[in-house]
C-alpha cells in the first residue's frame, strides 16, 4: 500500500509502501500519526501506536517488515470482570512510553474464563505468527495448582488447546504464556479466538494479573 509522506530532506511530497493494511489499522489510532517525514513515521509504526482508546496497541516488526499487535485486557472478555468483588483494574505504564493502560487483576474466582478475539486481515500475508498471554503472578497468589487451559481457535475451524501449569512460574513479574503458533495463510483470514480458562476444578484463585494477549512475529 502506498501512502503521501512529506520527505523533509528533499522537501517534496512521495509515495512511501506501507506496511499490509496499515491505513486502515491506523484509521483506529488513538491520536494522529505524524506523517511529516518517513523517518519520523517508520519511528513511530516501530515504537507502536495505540488503537480503540488503548485497547490496543500496533507496532511493525522492523526487521521483516510485520505487523504485531498487542490486545490489552480491556480488549478482552473477562467473565465477572466487570464486578469488584473478583476483579480490580489497575493502570501502568506502557513498556517503552509514558502512557498507561488498564490491567486485570484477579481477586478471588473460582471460574476463570478470559477470551480475546482478532480479525487476521490485520496480519501480514505468509507470515508465522506466534499467541501469547502476558500475564503477572503476584507474590500471594494461589490456587494455581490445577493448570489453565489455553487454546487458538482459527478461522478454518482448526483448534489447537493444551495446558499450562501457572504454580511453577516467576512471582512478580510479567511472563508469558504460550499460546498457539500458526501461518496467515489464504484460508486462515478472518476472525480467531483466544482463551485462558480453569472451571473444572472447583478451585479458587488470587493473585493474576492480565496485560493482554500478543501477537506477534514467531523469530
Amino acid at each position: 500500500m502506498l501512502s503521501p509522506v512529506y520527505d523533509a530532506k528533499a522537501k517534496t511530497v512521495k509515495e512511501v509502501k506501507l506496511p499490509h493494511n496499515c491505513e486502515s489499522i491506523l484509521r483506529d489510532a488513538d491520536s494522529p500519526v505524524d506523517r511529516s517525514s518517513v523517518d519520523k513515521l517508520y519511528d513511530q509504526l516501530s515504537t507502536g501506536v495505540f488503537l480503540n482508546q488503548k485497547r490496543k496497541k500496533y507496532w511493525v516488526e522492523k526487521k521483516f517488515y510485520s505487523n504485531c499487535f498487542m490486545l490489552f485486557a480491556k480488549d478482552l472478555s473477562i467473565t465477572w470482570g466487570g464486578d469488584t468483588r473478583y476483579w480490580k483494574w489497575p493502570s501502568l505504564c506502557e513498556t517503552g512510553g509514558d502512557v498507561s493502560v488498564d490491567v486485570a487483576e484477579l481477586l478471588d474466582v473460582c471460574w476463570l474464563e478470559i477470551y480475546g478475539k482478532f480479525n487476521t486481515k490485520m496480519l501480514s500475508p505468509g507470515i508465522l505468527y506466534e499467541v501469547v498471554f502476558v500475564v503477572k503472578l503476584k507474590d500471594r497468589a494461589y490456587g494455581w495448582g490445577v493448570p489453565v487451559n489455553v487454546s487458538l481457535v482459527l478461522p478454518n475451524g482448526y483448534k489447537h488447546e493444551h495446558k499450562e501449569k501457572l504454580q511453577t512460574k516467576p512471582r512478580e513479574q510479567w511472563i508469558e504464556v504460550p499460546v498457539c503458533e500458526f501461518i496467515t495463510s489464504p484460508e486462515n483470514v478472518g476472525e480467531i479466538q483466544i482463551g485462558m480458562n480453569e472451571y473444572d476444578a472447583g478451585e479458587w484463585k488470587r493473585g493474576l494479573v492480565i496485560k493482554g494477549i500478543s501477537i506477534r512475529r514467531k523469530t
